[in-house]
């Protein structure tokens, strides 16, 4: 059996090719499972996963456990707002006290970059990262790919461009990795202020306008604009935001071709896209919300067969 170079998941940067390609394989096999009337495999009946939030999350922790359910693993959630890290318990002994329950894999978001590496190096578990602070969110990443690849048939060669908050999103980098991976070309837009001045060393363009963007692209990802992450202004208003870099029907029916309309979730309608175009034909956000668990299933499943 063909079986992933790393023992754990923590970013895009730390795979290849060839685990992307497994990973979308193996994906292809659960997707088909998902759409059966008995939802369920027996392949994890022996794995216990735990899945560790320190911060907010609704599809991404539902996606995970839905994935784990349906491998048959046995799951334990645990929320960082009711926990014993309120009391100043470390990160290491919060999870060292999960693990000594005999859990084999954690999958983790953390608020702080680098979280989910740090904790691979200090306990005897499979780590998944479910997204490290503005720095990486690899399934995300891998489920974006798989989307683009079902809907266009491949992604080398593709044009795409993410658009919006790239400075606070983990999900615009791991993406700029697996996309570069694939032999995808990937160019940013977005406000100068949400631009990371070194997103050009990673061999991304930077078009700062919209329309031209929009032109170029075969694929274009919505990001949603992380208020949560900003302590000061990086644009004067949510309106004019809305003005410069939101995108509307008229503006896609204006580009006299067909684009792919993408968006990590949650949306801000009205904002990044209006509802005409996130309920439109262009639209595969659903789509990545299907795909999310397939990818998932498949992640945790190759990595439970590495555990010894």
């Amino acid at each position: 059996m063909k079986e992933l170079s790393v023992n754990h998941l923590l970013g895009i940067k730390y795979i290849n090719e060839n685990d992307i390609n497994l990973i979308f394989e193996t994906a292809d096999h659960f997707k088909e499972v998902i759409n059966r009337p008995i939802k369920k495999v027996p392949s994890l009946r022996d794995i216990t996963i735990a899945n560790i939030f320190f911060e907010n999350s609704t599809r991404t922790k539902l996606s995970f456990e839905l994935a784990q359910k349906r491998l048959s693993a046995d799951v334990i959630s645990f929320s960082a707002a009711q926990s014993s890290v309120k009391k100043g318990e470390t990160l290491i002994d919060t999870v060292n006290n999960i693990l000594s329950m005999k859990v084999d894999m954690v999958v983790m978001r953390h608020s702080n970059p680098g979280a989910a590496y740090f904790l691979s190096k200090n306990v005897k578990a499979s780590i998944v990262n479910a997204g490290d602070g503005a720095h990486e969110h690899p399934t995300q990443a891998l489920l974006d790919s798989y989307s683009i690849r079902e809907k266009l048939g491949d992604v080398a060669g593709k044009k795409v461009v993410i658009v919006g908050d790239v400075l606070h999103s983990r999900v615009a980098l791991s993406n700029i990795y697996a996309l570069q991976m694939q032999g995808a070309e990937v160019k940013v837009c977005g406000p100068k202020t949400l631009i990371p001045r070194y997103i050009e060393s990673l061999g991304v363009t930077v078009e700062p306008n919209l329309r031209k963007a929009l032109e170029w692209c075969d694929v274009a990802n919505m990001l949603r604009v992380q208020n949560e992450r900003m302590d000061v202004n990086f644009f004067p208003s949510t309106r004019e935001y809305a003005q410069q870099y939101g995108v509307d029907k008229p503006l896609l029916d204006s580009l006299g071709k067909e684009i792919v309309i993408m968006h990590p979730g949650p949306i801000n309608r009205g904002v990044e896209i209006t509802s005409e175009v996130a309920d439109s034909d262009h639209s595969v956000i659903l789509n990545q919300v299907e795909n999310g668990v397939a990818i998932r299933m498949a992640v945790i499943y190759l990595l439970a067969s590495k555990i010894q």
